[in-house]
Parts: structure tokens; C-alpha cells; sequence
């Protein structure tokens, strides 16, 4: 077939002009004679049909995407061959794709952004729950359809996650510039590596540029590996914490840390929009669309019409409530937020600024409470707030001892902790572990202790021996009160790099 313009396959589909060409098809326009309507034909290139396993992987595509039903994936609608050359008919979507948008205005507003994960996100679910992997995310993928809505398409690498039949996992890379870790090594690929390059879309929707750049694609892929990402916040400061933790926890190396499915991103990036049209004050286009689409009650936490005259004084009296919906959902997610305020570097010491939900009550005996709902005092950076123990008769705690610890999600080497409290005199051990959740009990081997406080002042700092171990999660464990005391209080913590 030398010139398919003007043919119709399968007496139905008139190719009517090339909108877009890969290695190994191009994609046509082409008019649907039956249904009157545009349709999408992709179209394997003959040469490349010649070699079985191409040919294979393309028609397993048809198969694969068929089985997805999602109004943000560009769906199936048939799939044959003729001339010996295979063709996939997709629905025709008129509009153009992420990656020129992102072009065009170099750095999205962010509601808009925003917007656009949630619903890639919600067209990635639907593909997994199918068990569908697409592994090439990426927004040349993200098609804008004419009411502004982002549409997945091109699973021409996707794979089926029982589907052991074809290459070996690795030999398909994807793009690069948002292939997740496991994937340039070459192990198994999951959900999760389709999330990874989610999160490297929306890095690159916030800022105008994806996070790593280098002389070839095998570089940049290390990059991928090795580096950790750019601080989306650094490259854009107005960001809300909640969604540079998004960003975070969708891009962490760690799948313990990487958010584990689609459904539990699309949550975080909900709350993530409610924040940003908080503080923004208005919302227009697709991000109105999603943003009336959000469970009821995260839409509750901007309960103000954002084009009333008066949305700023509604904002700002919404403010606190945001705030407190924010510490509840996102407990577990890494926040670039609390910032420096009241460190003390120095020494070769860099303080971190930890998320603002990183404080969290551990008490694995007897009632599991410790005034958890005040935890987030403890690196809210104001010396003013504190969270305290349960007051225990004469300082008898009748069990091992009760903490606090300290999520410093994806993972941290600290090298120090500095512990501010009022109520001085008792002491702990700190100790550090890794794992999706904190550990279970103080006696689980996942615990290692790093460091102590002999006797607490009223600011402590203690060096921690991580051995060059990164960890997720620091806890400052108090085993004994002063004489006299019947609680402990911290105001702050602050851990150092």
C-alpha cells in the first residue's frame, strides 16, 4: 500500500490524511462511511509488519486497549488487516496533545495541571484495572479532546501483567525523560511504573521541562536511577506542600514509598486541587469540570463560590479548616513544607524541611492514643504549639515508653535531630526505620537505633549513626520522665542532612 490516502479498509474507513507518525505506524484520519463520523487509523508500516514479534505486540495493543472502558483513554473501536498490513481504528480525537500544550504556555496554571493528572490518572486506573500496564506515559500520549478533557492513548508497549508471552521486561524502555526507575533496569513493571512517569508529567506541567537532561537516552535514564528530582517548589515557589507531595510520593525511587495505585494518587491529587482553588480564588476551564467532579466532601473544603466578589474573605476565613482537612488525608504523604524556620545548621548540617503531616503520636501499647491530633505541632516551626503525652501518675509509664515520630517520606540519611521541648529532663533513644508504615511495635526488627538523648534540655541535638542508611522514618522514643514530671512535651523537631 503505497499511498494510503484515499483507500478505504475494510470497505468502511476512508484514510483521509496523516496526523501523526512513530518508528514503527502512522496514525491517519480517516472518515468512518458507515457511521458517518472521524475516526483514527493506525496503521502498522509494512516493513515493520515483516517481523513477527512487532506484529505481535501491535495487535496485542488492539486487544489490550479494547478491553479498557474510560472516557479519558482514546478507546478501540476495530482492529483488522489488509494488504498484509494491520490497521487499529481508535476514536478521532480533534484537539492537540499535552506536550504541545505545554509548549505553547511553557508552565500550566496549576488547577489546569492538576486537572489533567487527575484524569490521566483516572484513564491509567481504568487500564490497570484491566491489568494493563501502558508503560509509555508521557504527554505526546495525552491527547486534549475539544471540550478540554485529557485522554490516554498509544499503548503500543503496553503489556498485560500475565502476559509472559513477548519480551523479555526491560527490552522496551518507553521515553526516557519519564521511564520509571525499575524500568530502565530492566525489572518488572507495574502500575506503579506508570504512576512514577505520571508524577514526571506533572513535574514537567508545573515547571515547563521534565527533571533531567543529558547527553543521550541512556543517561537520562540513569538519571532516573540515580538522581533524586529537582524541588518542584525551588522551580516554582507559589506551589501548595500538598501537591509537592504529590509530586514526591509518585516519583519516590522506593515502591514501598511510590503511592501503590492509581486510585490512592487520584485521592491526594483531589485534595491537592481543592487546596490550590483555595488559594488561588477561582478556577476556569477544564479545571472547573474536575473540580465539580470531586467527592463531596473535599469539595466541602472550598465551600465558597470561587467568582463571588467576595472570595478572598471566604478564603481566608476557610483557611484553617484547609488546613486541618489537608493534616487528616495526607497524613502519610511527603510535604516540602514546614521550611527552616528556627533551625540551627551549621557544622556541615543542612536542615530539611519536612512535610507538614510528618509528625505522628507512637504509643503501640495500651490505648495507641498520645494526643495525636496535636502531633503536627511538633514541625509546625512555631515554638508556640507543642504535643504532649498523656499525663502519667508520678511519671510511671508501666510499659517501654511512648514516642514520636517523624515521616521523612521518600527517605532521609539524617545526620542529626535537634528536639525542643519545655518540659526538660527526660530521655529517649532514637531510632529509624524504612517501610510503607511505621513499624508495628518498638521491638520490631525494622527499628534501629541511631542516637539518644541522655537527658533532655530545652533544645537537645543528637548525632544519629545511620551508617550511610537513608530511612523513612525517625522516631524520638522517650523512655524515662524527670523526676516529678507526669508528661513530656515537644514543640519542635527538626532533622538535619
Amino acid at each position: 500500500m503505497s499511498s494510503p490516502v484515499g483507500t478505504i479498509l475494510g470497505g468502511r474507513y476512508e484514510i483521509d490524511e496523516p496526523i501523526g507518525r512513530g518508528g514503527n505506524s502512522t496514525v491517519y484520519r480517516a472518515h468512518d462511511l458507515t457511521l458517518e463520523r472521524w475516526v483514527a487509523i493506525k496503521m502498522m508500516h509494512r516493513e515493520v509488519a515483516r517481523e513477527s514479534e512487532q506484529l505481535e505486540r501491535f495487535r496485542r495493543e488492539a486487544k489490550s486497549v479494547a478491553k479498557i472502558s474510560s472516557p479519558y483513554v482514546v478507546g478501540v473501536i476495530d482492529a483488522d488487516e489488509q494488504d498484509q498490513t494491520p490497521y487499529i481504528v481508535l476514536e478521532y480525537v480533534d484537539g492537540q496533545n499535552l506536550k504541545q500544550r505545554i509548549r505553547d504556555v511553557k508552565r500550566l496554571d496549576i488547577p489546569e495541571a492538576l486537572a489533567f493528572a487527575i484524569e490521566i490518572a483516572w484513564g491509567l486506573q481504568a487500564a490497570h484495572e484491566r491489568q494493563v500496564v501502558h508503560r509509555d506515559v508521557k504527554p505526546q500520549n495525552v491527547l486534549l479532546d475539544e471540550d478540554g478533557a485529557a485522554r490516554v492513548t498509544d499503548f503500543g508497549i503496553a503489556r498485560q501483567l500475565d502476559d509472559e508471552s513477548l519480551t523479555a521486561d526491560g527490552r522496551v524502555l518507553g521515553t526516557t525523560d519519564y521511564v520509571s526507575p525499575e524500568q530502565a533496569l530492566g525489572h518488572d513493571v507495574t502500575g506503579q511504573s506508570d504512576l512514577y512517569s505520571l508524577g514526571v508529567v506533572l513535574f514537567e506541567m508545573l515547571t515547563g521541562d521534565v527533571p533531567f537532561h543529558g547527553e543521550n537516552q541512556v543517561a537520562v535514564a540513569m538519571s532516573h536511577v540515580r538522581d533524586e528530582l529537582p524541588d518542584v517548589r525551588a522551580l516554582r515557589p507559589e506551589i501548595s506542600s500538598v501537591l509537592a507531595s504529590v509530586v514526591d510520593a509518585a516519583t519516590a525511587k522506593d515502591l514501598d514509598v511510590r503511592y501503590r495505585d492509581a486510585a490512592e494518587m487520584i485521592a491526594d491529587l483531589e485534595e491537592a486541587l481543592a487546596v490550590e482553588t483555595a488559594r488561588s480564588g477561582h478556577i476556569t476551564g477544564e479545571a472547573t469540570t474536575v473540580f465539580e467532579s470531586l467527592p463531596r466532601e473535599t469539595q466541602r473544603r472550598v465551600a465558597v463560590k470561587m467568582t463571588h466578589p467576595w472570595r478572598w474573605l471566604a478564603i481566608i476565613a476557610l483557611g484553617a479548616a484547609i488546613t486541618v482537612g489537608v493534616f487528616a488525608v495526607l497524613a502519610q504523604r511527603a510535604q516540602r513544607g514546614t521550611g527552616t524556620d528556627n533551625a540551627l545548621a551549621g557544622a556541615g548540617l543542612t536542615a530539611v524541611s519536612l512535610k507538614a503531616t510528618a509528625a505522628s503520636a507512637y504509643d503501640p501499647v495500651g490505648d495507641f492514643d498520645e494526643h495525636n491530633d496535636e502531633a503536627a505541632f511538633a514541625v509546625d516551626r512555631s515554638p508556640a504549639t507543642t504535643w504532649s503525652t498523656q499525663d502519667y501518675l508520678n511519671g510511671n509509664l508501666a510499659k517501654d515508653g511512648v514516642g514520636l515520630a517523624i515521616d521523612a517520606i521518600p527517605a532521609l540519611q539524617a545526620r542529626a535531630i535537634d528536639v525542643v521541648t519545655p518540659t526538660p529532663g527526660w530521655s529517649a533513644r532514637i531510632y529509624a526505620a524504612n517501610g510503607a508504615t511505621l513499624p508495628a511495635t518498638i521491638t520490631d526488627p525494622q527499628w534501629k537505633e541511631v542516637g539518644s538523648i541522655p537527658r533532655a534540655t530545652a533544645r537537645t541535638r543528637a548525632r544519629l549513626e545511620t551508617a550511610g542508611q537513608k530511612y523513612r522514618w525517625y522516631l524520638v522514643w522517650i523512655d524515662q520522665f524527670a523526676s516529678g514530671q507526669s508528661s513530656v512535651q515537644i514543640s519542635e523537631v527538626f532533622l538535619y542532612r
